[in-house]
């Protein structure tokens, strides 16, 4: 039977983890959650966190087969473009990306040639659809809640969360992004809780609460007893009411502007104006 070797890979200014998930036997590979590095103040992009998965999947001579996205971010740029260019491999996110897109797009004014319809991305996932990465057998799992596209993938006794939990003493993903919603992140978190308890879960972010080491995986056990936001103690009205009383002192993600108008376009920048200059737009007064 084929194993999955698993590398994380950490960009320390976004709090992002992304992942290299390769088949032993046939050598084919995955990354999940790419980083694109961007400076708000110059309008910069920076390759090296996605140079870094690039380099890795040549050292290893693996070939790239999937670019995967566990939903549209909005704390970081998606390298999804950048490293199809530099390697191929189709870019796949969840079909509830079209609500998302349907939101932001009049946010952001998008004009033709952009359709809310996903045609940007190369694939767009089913709950429950069954994909593969050489020899491996992944399996979709909708788990909407913190965002209406959010997906998790199940790659054997491994599942990529996304956004949906942190480690157990960091707790939960926001709800108050436009499609969130506190009930259906519950929701989406027994679902995955309901799995074996030796269930490996890998995060997508590490904030290192109280200055500990880097954390990127954990277990189904683990987080049923000891997640403070989700553990098995907690009821589904006591988590939308802290839910509800935490969002509502948020600040909004530093690159929410630029993530969210590249990121639901699968990583393609925008198209340059009559100058050969690149713009992002910042809507005034609306976010």
């Amino acid at each position: 039977m084929s194993e999955a070797h698993i590398q994380h890979f950490y960009d320390e200014p976004t709090g992002t983890l992304s992942y290299v998930v390769a088949d032993g036997q046939s050598g084919n590979a995955a990354i999940i959650d790419s980083v694109l590095g961007y400076e708000s103040v110059s309008g910069r992009t920076d390759s090296g966190p996605s140079d870094v998965l690039i380099d890795y999947i040549r050292k290893e001579q693996l070939s790239l087969e999937w670019i995967l996205e566990t939903h549209a971010h909005a704390d970081h740029l998606t390298g999804a473009q950048y490293i199809k260019a530099a390697l191929g491999g189709k870019v796949a996110i969840g079909e509830g990306i079209r609500d998302v897109q349907s939101h932001f797009g009049p946010v952001f004014n998008l004009a033709a040639p952009f359709a809310p319809d996903g045609r940007q991305f190369d694939q767009l996932f089913a709950d429950g659809e069954v994909f593969n990465i050489g020899e491996l057998e992944c399996r979709v799992l909708r788990t909407p809640g913190h965002t209406n596209d959010s997906v998790s993938y199940r790659v054997g006794s491994a599942v990529f969360v996304g956004d949906s939990l942190f480690m157990p003493d960091y707790g939960t993903a926001r709800c108050d992004f436009p499609g969130g919603d506190a009930g259906l992140l519950f929701d989406s978190i027994r679902q995955i809780l309901s799995l074996p308890g030796d269930t490996r879960l890998y995060m997508c972010h590490d904030y290192m609460p109280g200055g500990r080491e880097l954390r990127w995986v954990c277990t189904v056990d683990e987080q049923r007893a000891e997640n403070i936001h989700a553990s098995e103690k907690v009821s589904k009205p006591e988590f939308t009411d802290m839910r509800k009383e935490r969002d509502a002192v948020l600040n909004l993600p530093a690159l929410i502007v630029p993530a969210i108008q590249v990121n639901i376009c699968a990583g393609h920048l925008p198209e340059t104006d009559d100058n050969g200059i690149a713009y992002i737009k910042t809507p005034i007064d609306t976010l």
